[in-house]
């Protein structure tokens, strides 16, 4: 050993210190969350004194100067009994809400038919919640109740013109019907077809690579309201003379495919990071390419790729409301179509409206991001 090295060897033992101290409580948990730096406590102090500025007059609005109860545009256009808004204004109206929360539900459906909705409700919320239980037992069965079984019915119920149902066409469908049609055969059909076009893109075969490259890309260098507007208004002029296609299948059909590029391009980011060795172990077992992708290569991608394939599911929800553009009035649509009733019309009428449409999206959207991260959690510890 160099004389030179000696300075750095050590010849004495560090002093024993205490153990770390085990901080626990709401105590702890400020001082570490949101006071542990000077810069830290600075926004706190920020965060606190804007939520102690804007809550109160929310809270104001939202609950003690609302309207709950009534039966026209008086009871929104004036300020509510010990309200503290300028004149004219009240807070929030959903006495309005109230008396148009059928047409929100189901649009102009007829009401003596609305039943049949509910039917389709009953059964869609009966077969989607054991699906969303990892402990329920045989999901194969569930899926094909879900996904094959469910939609034939609930065309049957909600379309009628049949055992005995009498006809209700699609232009009088709407609200919250509508936005979960639309969002659940977006969901139901994105998620496999992207699956397949990712697949095409990454294949060996250079036409059918070609196909789906296209096609991704073409779609998804286009806006969901030219889908929309195209399926809409340019697809009737190239069918033949008399033949048409129900406006509302043109909808489902142009956001299935809008969200399935998308779709598929998630689905490529998952595979691409799977090492190659996972293919190359199945290619030594004698696994066909269809066994390799099934049982080794798309649980491991599909995994990876949760958070994705969820934010393209909320994206696919909240995009529901352009099928506006096409005549169809989604959540947020008939909620706009109510505004021009002039026994509601009041300056807080519309805002009312819009929180409630808005409140309703943000439920079903957090749903989903709240199971996503139950799920990865889940598969995190499935596979420790």
């Amino acid at each position: 050993m160099s004389a030179h090295s000696v300075d750095y060897v050590r010849t004495t033992m560090l002093t024993q210190e205490p153990p770390p101290g085990v901080e626990k409580g709401y105590v702890a948990w400020t001082r570490k969350n949101l006071l542990a730096t000077p810069k830290d406590s600075v926004l706190t102090i920020l965060a606190i004194l804007a939520i102690a500025w804007f809550l109160p007059p929310m809270i104001k609005w939202l609950f003690i100067d609302a309207s709950w109860t009534g039966g026209g545009r008086g009871v929104c256009a004036t300020v509510a009994q010990g309200g503290s808004q300028p004149d004219g204004w009240s807070g929030g109206c959903w006495a309005f809400v109230g008396a148009k929360f059928d047409q929100f539900l189901f649009g102009r459906y007829p009401i003596e038919e609305r039943w049949r909705p509910i039917v389709v409700g009953a059964l869609f919320i009966a077969l989607l919640v054991p699906m969303l239980i990892p402990k329920v037992p045989h999901k194969v069965l569930n899926g094909i109740l879900l996904f094959v079984a469910l939609p034939v019915v609930a065309f049957v119920l909600l379309l009628g013109g049949m055992f005995g149902l009498p006809f209700v066409e699609t232009p009088l469908w709407g609200g919250l019907m509508v936005t979960l049609i639309l969002s659940f055969v977006g969901i139901a059909v994105s998620l496999p077809f992207g699956i397949i076009l990712a697949l095409g893109r990454r294949s060996t075969m250079p036409v059918i690579r070609m196909i789906c490259t296209m096609f991704i890309e073409i779609v998804r260098g286009i806006p969901l309201i030219t889908v929309l507007f195209m399926a809409s208004v340019m697809l009737p002029l190239f069918l033949p003379q008399g033949m048409t296609v129900d406006k509302f299948l043109r909808a489902l059909i142009g956001v299935s495919l809008f969200a399935s590029a998308y779709m598929a391009e998630v689905v490529r980011g998952g595979l691409q990071a799977i090492p190659k060795g996972q293919g190359e172990g199945a290619d030594s077992l004698g696994l066909s390419y269809w066994q390799k992708m099934y049982l080794i290569i798309l649980p491991q991608a599909l995994k990876l790729v949760i958070p994705g394939i969820v934010n393209t599911f909320i994206g696919l929800f909240k995009d529901t409301s352009l099928v506006s553009i096409i005549g169809m009035f989604d959540l947020l649509g008939i909620v706009r179509l109510n505004f021009s009733d002039a026994n509601w019309a009041s300056p807080v009428t519309p805002l009312s409206g819009l929180i409630f449409a808005g409140f309703v999206f943000w439920l079903f959207c957090f749903g989903m991001s709240r199971y996503s991260g139950f799920m990865e959690r889940l598969l995190d510890k499935s596979h420790k």
